[in-house]
């Protein structure tokens, strides 16, 4: 099947929303446990527009409040690359943080790992070399 090229002109990913119930909460895990960067915090209708992202990051997360009718503690996709899978897998559990049992490890594929934020959102952290 062929497809006609193009006719927007998207060129990038700026930003992934997560629904969360607190967004200051949500703002100290993603920026005191995660390091992130906060790079927006701005009054926005139904809270606050939150803009988090690791150091160096071009795309952002922005922490939307949850509307009514929707829920947070969703799989959310989102994939973080790190150089070390082991050491922010040992991290993140010492902080305290929802994070699964262990790095898995398959052939072929680079160790990776999924947690939770306070709301039960899952992502997940990739070793990328």
């Amino acid at each position: 099947m062929t497809h006609a090229p193009s006719s927007t002109g998207i060129t990038d990913v700026r930003t992934i929303g997560v629904p969360v119930t607190d967004q200051g909460r949500a703002l100290e895990f993603y920026g005191g446990v995660l390091g992130f960067e906060t790079r927006m915090d701005s009054p926005f209708p139904g809270g606050r527009w939150i803009e988090v992202a690791p150091p160096g990051a071009a795309a952002t997360i922005a922490l939307t409040a949850r509307r009514e009718g929707t829920s947070a503690g969703v799989d959310t996709g989102i994939r973080f690359t790190t150089r070390n899978a082991t050491t922010d897998h040992a991290a993140l559990s010492a902080a305290g943080v929802d994070v699964d049992d262990e790095v898995l490890r398959f052939p072929g594929v680079p160790p990776m790992f999924s947690f939770r934020d306070p709301d039960g959102n899952t992502l997940y952290v990739v070793e990328q070399s």
